[in-house]
Protein backbone atom coordinates (compact mmCIF):
# COMPACT_ATOMS: atom_id res chain seq x y z
CA UNK A 1 0.00 0.00 0.00
CA UNK A 2 1.34 3.42 -1.00
CA UNK A 3 1.19 6.19 1.62
CA UNK A 4 -0.51 8.46 -0.93
CA UNK A 5 -3.37 5.97 -1.19
CA UNK A 6 -4.11 6.38 2.52
CA UNK A 7 -7.53 8.10 2.82
CA UNK A 8 -6.41 10.24 5.78
CA UNK A 9 -3.60 11.83 3.74
CA UNK A 10 -5.95 12.75 0.89
CA UNK A 11 -8.09 15.16 2.96
CA UNK A 12 -5.87 18.11 2.15
CA UNK A 13 -6.17 17.48 -1.59
CA UNK A 14 -9.92 18.08 -1.38
CA UNK A 15 -9.55 21.44 0.38
CA UNK A 16 -10.71 24.47 -1.62
CA UNK A 17 -8.40 27.48 -1.81
CA UNK A 18 -9.91 30.95 -2.29
CA UNK A 19 -7.42 33.08 -4.24
CA UNK A 20 -9.70 36.14 -4.11
CA UNK A 21 -9.75 36.31 -0.29
CA UNK A 22 -9.92 39.67 1.49
CA UNK A 23 -7.68 38.47 4.31
CA UNK A 24 -4.27 39.96 4.95
CA UNK A 25 -1.51 38.51 2.77
CA UNK A 26 0.69 35.82 4.21
CA UNK A 27 3.79 37.88 3.48
CA UNK A 28 3.83 41.70 3.53
CA UNK A 29 4.80 43.70 0.44
CA UNK A 30 7.68 45.34 2.32
CA UNK A 31 9.45 44.19 5.45
CA UNK A 32 10.59 46.47 8.25
CA UNK A 33 14.22 45.76 7.32
CA UNK A 34 13.61 47.15 3.83
CA UNK A 35 12.78 50.67 5.06
CA UNK A 36 14.93 53.67 5.94
CA UNK A 37 14.52 52.85 9.62
CA UNK A 38 15.61 49.27 9.00
CA UNK A 39 18.80 50.56 7.37
CA UNK A 40 19.42 52.83 10.37
CA UNK A 41 18.52 56.08 8.59
CA UNK A 42 16.45 58.69 10.42
CA UNK A 43 12.77 58.97 9.57
CA UNK A 44 12.92 62.76 9.23
CA UNK A 45 14.27 64.56 6.20
CA UNK A 46 16.63 67.54 6.16
CA UNK A 47 16.12 68.22 2.45
CA UNK A 48 13.68 71.15 2.83
CA UNK A 49 16.06 73.07 5.10
CA UNK A 50 19.01 72.41 2.80
CA UNK A 51 17.08 73.66 -0.25
CA UNK A 52 16.08 76.87 1.58
CA UNK A 53 19.64 77.48 2.83
CA UNK A 54 21.43 76.97 -0.48
CA UNK A 55 23.85 79.70 -1.55
CA UNK A 56 22.62 82.44 -3.94
CA UNK A 57 25.04 81.40 -6.70
CA UNK A 58 23.14 78.07 -7.01
CA UNK A 59 20.02 79.80 -8.42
Amino acid sequence: MDILDDPERDNDAEREVDFESEEAPVLPEQTRDDTERGWGEPSWSNDDRLIQDRPPHWD
